[in-house]
């Protein structure tokens, strides 16, 4: 056998085992088992991403004239992220139930963010931000 025959079965057999562990893998993990955002948690940068982004489009379509300004979507969890969070806290309702204010986005502030996001990214179960924002909700 040649050394381009050897060459082509190497590389077929690679892309064979590749596209036998891409079709086994698991879809991504939708919000349930997403970790808690904020000060004192370990933030990934796709999850403060994805709060970022979804709470700018929250107040891009809010007709409530005292929210805060645009944040920058940089994935880095800092002062103006957690106040944007405060505030969406401080006037959101989940089941009848006035959120707690603490800058924390855990399972119900996920809800809301979800719940009022920009529907490309949370939009279904298998949409992007699902898998880094936490709520309660689960396919």
């Amino acid at each position: 056998m040649s050394f381009k025959s050897h060459v082509a079965r190497a590389v077929t057999a690679t892309a064979v085992a590749g596209a036998a562990i891409f079709a086994l893998a698991e879809p991504a993990s939708a919000g349930p088992s997403a970790p808690t955002l904020g000060d004192g948690y370990a933030d990934n940068t796709h999850a403060v991403w994805c709060v970022q982004h979804n709470i700018n489009h929250f107040l891009s379509i809010t007709t409530i004239s005292d929210h805060p300004v645009l944040l920058a979507e940089d994935g880095i969890w800092g002062p103006e992220t957690k106040a944007a969070v405060e505030w969406l806290q401080s006037s959101a309702y989940v089941d009848g139930q006035k959120l707690q204010v603490d800058g924390i986005v855990g399972p119900l502030t996920g809800d809301m963010i979800v719940g009022d996001g920009d529907p490309y990214y949370v939009g279904s179960y298998d949409a992007y931000c699902w898998q880094y924002i936490p709520t309660t909700y689960g396919p």
